[in-house]
């Protein structure tokens, strides 16, 4: 008996395991074992050629080994995209306004719940098409430094601590909390120092200061891959300092890999390697690139260049051995998404496709799109509307159609609201709702809708851009820049429309504003009576529009990005330099601040304090609302040095949060500051640190309209 107890137990530990390691064919496929040694052990069973077409983005799989194919391109910007039925979200920059990355997290959930569910019935169909996998490229992190630049929507905004927060939120949410298994793998892109122009885009070199490149450019970027643990990386078409981002050592090897430690895989932007040899003429041929993108640890090409390989293995360009490696990364992420394993042992195998588009997703796409909503101006008061308002004229070229609220990368649904309709289902069965489109988005022939607007008691003109104006390259077919914009002026053909509406009528005009970016509003909102900014609000965004302007809920989105009040504002766009460029650095007059946002309640700020812990700073606030209505504030620390040194940002957000308080409530809202928030990159030493001296916190409701003042030494 005492050998049983000593010996027994490894004789039948080893014995099961035998019995497990038998149900196998090869080591890999075996569960139990480490994911290095899983790894190890397939990479050992491939061909030269089956490791090649492994890095493909579109792997044909190995038939031989039972490793079905792959698609790794997927796209989930604001809801998965390109797939079919799925709940559509508000595009990026909206869900940067609503300032709430726990609510982020909420939608980001919704996302990865509504993948695996479409990706668990696209394996039990036998579909393996792009669009149906769990590698998404998502978020763009992507610094919008200039509002000219047609994909700055896709982002959460100019400032590099909003970006980090709302994209660290938006990672976990993809990624699950399972300590074994992805739920979806994410990836950061486009890494780094990518803001257009688009047109240029493949052969368009970025150059920076360091300062700049370490202090804007790469936080946000830095923020996913040590805290979000962000699982993939995708390098952009341009290059930074003439080096091309897909190859070059310094961001993909010395930052990436070795400073920050980053264990994910990078992914190439599609057919950004052809660019490396075709446009930026860094080398001369496919195998050189192909090369290059191995040793720089690249680990998945969008596109077929690295099928190079073969050639350049035969030339000495490149070895087996880094191949592996490169591989080797690209393999893990597979096993870490259970590719390889039974569905009963995965806990997202479960989840089916009733979660697909269903009622609590609409409903969170609808809070959210509510809670990004900005109102920008309201004179005397004249919003929230009443429901039993007698006769309502909706106009505009953006008031009943769906690509305002879809924006780009973005899936379908058959339940979207348009303005119309959600304004149309909010109010009296006994409101006459007149509707004409009036205008076009850029033709300057009229309808004649006037006729309409004399019995009216309230127009709401629906106005401004839409992804046909403003978008990545190839895709906003109405851009006049290859998916820019020449400049922020608002369409002249609805400026001249909205010229009309007010000398026609006297009455309450709102315009309703669609846009993924600041625009010139100084006239829209001198002749209008309320301007409300709802961004590119998802499939919810009629209703959550409607919530606003007949007061069921009260504003408190607030804007993500400047807005400026002309073209003349800025800098020449192909300048990266962050002078005279998003709060952080402007010194002009803006129109409305960054962080900004009105309400239909009031809120006061009291009792700042500010006391020193072992790491840093503990913060506190309270604040009142003082108003009629419950509402949302959106609380915003900011951080200025004394004396601040040449290239150093102006101001700096340093925290935020959003706060329900009902009326008459008041709330004590706190912050962590650590120390190691305030380094700032110095170029003279080459590294970060905490410059020592007088600093002044700030806490407001925007960038612009501080409340309370604080002043402290760091030593």
């Amino acid at each position: 008996m005492i050998f049983l107890k000593r010996y027994g137990l490894s004789f039948l530990l080893l014995s099961f395991s035998t019995v497990i390691s038998a149900q196998y064919k090869y080591a890999f496929q075996n569960p139990a074992l480490s994911t290095d040694k899983r790894v190890t052990s397939l990479i050992q069973q491939l061909s030269t050629s089956e490791k090649i077409n492994l890095l493909l983005y579109n792997s044909p799989g190995v038939e031989r080994l039972g490793i079905p194919k792959y698609n790794w391109w997927n796209e989930a910007l604001h809801g998965v995209a390109r797939a079919g039925r799925a709940t559509v979200f508000p595009q990026a920059i909206g869900m940067a306004a609503t300032f709430n990355d726990s609510l982020i997290y909420k939608v980001s959930t919704a996302i990865s719940d509504e993948a695996r569910a479409k990706f668990n019935a696209a394996v039990t169909n036998n579909n393996r098409a792009q669009y149906l996998g769990l590698t998404f490229w998502s978020p763009n992190i992507n610094i919008f430094r200039d509002p000219r630049w047609g994909r700055g929507h896709e982002t959460f905004g100019e400032d590099p601590f909003l970006t980090g927060c709302i994209g660290t939120a938006f990672v976990k949410g993809l990624q699950g909390s399972n300590p074994h298994y992805y739920k979806t793998v994410a990836c950061a892109k486009h890494f780094a120092v990518h803001s257009g122009p688009e047109p240029i885009r493949h052969e368009f070199n970025a150059v920076v200061s360091n300062n700049d490149l370490r202090n804007t450019y790469l936080p946000a970027f830095k923020k996913l891959v040590t805290e979000a643990k962000v699982g993939g990386i995708m390098c952009a078409y341009n290059r930074t300092d003439s080096l091309p981002c897909c190859t070059g050592k310094f961001l993909l090897q010395d930052i990436l890999r070795d400073e920050w430690k980053f264990k994910g895989y990078v992914v190439t932007d599609c057919w950004a390697l052809d660019d490396i040899f075709r446009y930026h003429k860094f080398v001369k041929t496919d195998e050189e690139a192909a090369a290059l993108a191995i040793k720089a640890n690249v680990n998945v090409e969008c596109g077929n260049t690295l099928k190079a390989l073969h050639g350049a293995l035969g030339k000495g360009m490149v070895t087996e051995k880094e191949i592996d490696a490169a591989l080797k990364i690209n393999l893990e992420i597979l096993f870490k998404l259970g590719l390889f394993d039974a569905a009963d042992i995965n806990p997202y195998s479960r989840i089916n496709e009733n979660v697909i588009n269903n009622n609590a997703h609409r409903a969170l796409a609808r809070e959210t799109a509510v809670q990004s909503i900005v109102l920008l101006s309201n004179k005397n008061n004249v919003l929230p509307l009443s429901k039993k308002i007698n006769h309502l004229l909706v106009t505009g070229p953006n008031a009943d159609v769906s690509n305002v609220l879809l924006a780009n990368y973005n899936g379908n649904t058959s339940s979207s609201i348009s303005f119309l309709e959600g304004i149309t289902g909010h109010v009296s069965a006994s409101t006459i709702i007149s509707y004409n489109q009036g205008c076009s988005l850029t033709d300057t022939t009229m309808q004649d809708a006037f006729w309409q607007i004399n019995d009216a008691d309230a127009v709401v003109a629906v106005l401004g851009l839409s992804p046909l104006l403003e978008g990545e390259n190839g895709d906003a077919y109405l851009s006049e820049a290859g998916g820019d914009k020449k400049d922020i002026k608002f369409p002249y053909a609805q400026l001249k429309y909205l010229r009309k509406l007010r000398e026609k009528t006297k009455k309450t005009l709102i315009v309703v504003l669609t846009t993924g970016s600041a625009i010139e509003l100084e006239e829209i909102e001198k002749i209008a009576d309320a301007v409300v900014l709802t961004w590119y609000p998802g499939e919810e965004g009629g209703n959550a529009v409607a919530d606003i302007l007949f007061g069921d809920k009260s504003p408190a989105g607030r804007l993500p990005v400047t807005f400026y009040r002309s073209t003349d504002d800025l800098p020449p766009f192909e300048d990266y330099s962050m002078k005279e460029r998003t709060y952080r650095y402007f010194s002009g007059k803006t129109l409305h601040p960054f962080g900004f946002g009105l309400s239909y309640t009031g809120f006061t700020y009291s009792g700042f304090s500010v006391s020193k812990t072992k790491t840093g700073l503990s913060v506190r606030v309270n604040i009142a609302n003082t108003g009629k209505m419950d509402g949302d504030e959106v609380i915003q620390l900011y951080i200025r040095r004394s004396g601040t040194g040449a290239g150093m940002a102006l101001k700096e957000l340093k925290a935020f949060k959003r706060v329900s308080i009902k009326k008459g409530d008041t709330k004590i809202v706190s912050f962590i500051l650590e120390k190691n928030e305030l380094e700032y990159w110095d170029e003279k030493k080459n590294s970060y640190m905490v410059y020592p001296g007088e600093y002044e916190l700030m806490a407001g409701s925007s960038s612009e309209d501080i409340k309370l003042r604080y002043k402290l030494n760091i030593e």
